[in-house]
């Protein structure tokens, strides 16, 4: 408690710029690709720390969404608030990730990133992308939906689906909810672990500058930089369209919604700086549940929005299936119809729906894409391997920007935004607060 007063005292400003979680994190990037451009096998062979790093924040994961839905749930006024939350939640992934995926396919209609590779088919390596196929059969509808549902109420937070996580946390608060005050002793000691928890991600977040150095050391060293050369094309042109779909997209929905993009990346910085290292949206799921809180979104709004928009409103996954799948095809020589680019569009819709923000999922759900557009040679995949973790990052980037975006504007949907608390977020004049983590200041 007394290093908690001390904080709140004394403030940010006695804080060192090199004793801030995110410049250590940008120093650690930095020296992970300098490690994996000078010495690429000692590089590759830190991929263990970047994997460590993971394990230890997927751990604390479950905890993290059971406890905030819950509570919040269980705390709210009425039930029906719920059910207008996740309509309106559902409404604006739907449209936002089919825009993603239809921004994705003029940009590459436009650019043609794959005009000029005139590759045969039956020369791609398809020993390459098997392992892949086997995992795209996996995103079917009915085996997405039979997913939802665990084996039990303990594996739920044992098992590591964020889906089944949300699935049981909203039946509980349900439960307590209905219960009433008989119940209020248990939603408390919820409350309470709420604060252990999030402690706990504090503590945790100490180790991501070396899950970052390891993480980008093993990308560069195994890959190398040399692997952009021939792709540059490509990568440049998914850059170029995740970011004109956040500042461009995304910044127009902030305006409406009465916030400015800029402020909002400034204010989770630390955490895009984690996400990058860690090419993994889920490293900073935990963080960007506190902060969105800190700013003003209410408590049941975050838990419910952020958890799903994790499976349902992956933009950058989106923006990657269209521009991907249109690379190959150009790459190939195959011409696709209106038709069948419809078919992509629709194909893509329900394949990218519960797609993990971890690496390599955008990858797999591809691959069940293009299983369903038979001109398109799944074997194609094998050109885009070796950059595929170089748009890994940018990938979570945006999956991990549209979701904040998202909590916010339904949110304000709800009435259920502090906008004097927003502001003064987005003007770095926010309180720290008793969940302040690790990503913002040293308490040590």
């Amino acid at each position: 408690m007394g290093a908690v007063a001390m904080s709140h005292a004394e403030g940010p400003r006695r804080q060192r710029w090199w004793q801030m979680l995110y410049v250590q994190v940008l120093i650690a990037i930095a020296a992970g690709v300098l490690v994996g451009a000078l010495w690429p096998a000692w590089g590759a062979s830190l991929e263990w720390l970047g994997t460590a790093f993971i394990k230890l924040v997927k751990m604390i994961i479950a905890p993290v969404i059971f406890l905030t839905l819950v509570t919040g749930i269980a705390g709210a006024r009425e039930l029906g608030s719920l059910g207008r939350v996740v309509v309106k939640a559902f409404a604006y992934f739907l449209f936002f990730s089919s825009l993603a995926l239809v921004i994705g396919l003029i940009v590459a209609h436009v650019v043609q990133p794959g005009a000029g590779f005139n590759i045969d088919p039956r020369t791609l390596n398809e020993a390459a992308v098997q392992g892949f196929e086997k995992q795209a059969h996996e995103t079917t509808v009915q085996g997405f939906l039979l997913a939802v549902i665990p084996t039990t109420l303990i594996s739920a937070l044992t098992d590591g689906s964020i889906l089944q996580v949300l699935f049981v946390s909203i039946l509980i608060g349900v439960t307590l909810a209905g219960l009433g005050e008989r119940v209020r002793p248990v939603v408390d000691l919820l409350e309470q672990l709420g604060l252990v928890v999030f402690r706990l991600v504090a503590l945790l977040m100490r180790a991501a500058p070396l899950g970052a150095f390891g993480a980008m050391a093993f990308t560069i060293g195994r890959y190398g930089l040399g692997s952009l050369r021939d792709l540059v094309w490509l990568v440049g042109t998914f850059y170029f369209t995740s970011a004109l779909f956040v500042l461009g997209v995304l910044g127009v929905v902030g305006w409406l919604a009465g916030f400015s993009i800029f402020k909002l990346l400034r204010y989770i910085k630390a955490e895009l700086l984690l996400v990058l290292g860690a090419s993994s949206s889920e490293a900073a799921l935990p963080a960007l549940i506190d902060k969105l809180e800190r700013a003003g979104c209410d408590k049941e709004v975050v838990g419910v929005v952020v958890p799903a928009g994790y499976s349902f409103n992956l933009d950058g996954t989106n923006i990657y299936m269209t521009l991907a799948a249109l690379f190959i095809a150009q790459a190939t020589g195959v011409h696709l119809s209106l038709g069948e680019q419809f078919v992509l569009l629709g194909t893509a819709m329900l394949t990218s729906k519960g797609a993990a923000g971890v690496t390599g999922a955008g990858f797999a759900t591809l691959a069940a894409t293009l299983m369903v557009v038979p001109s398109i040679p799944v074997a194609g995949m094998a050109l885009i391997l070796g950059v595929d973790r170089f748009m890994s990052e940018c990938r979570s980037l945006t999956n991990f920007i549209g979701n904040a975006v998202a909590t916010i504007v339904v949110a304000r949907w709800e009435g259920r935004l502090d906008r004097e608390a927003l502001q003064r977020a987005l003007d770095g004049k926010a309180d720290p607060g008793p969940a302040r983590t690790a990503m913002e200041t040293d308490r040590a």
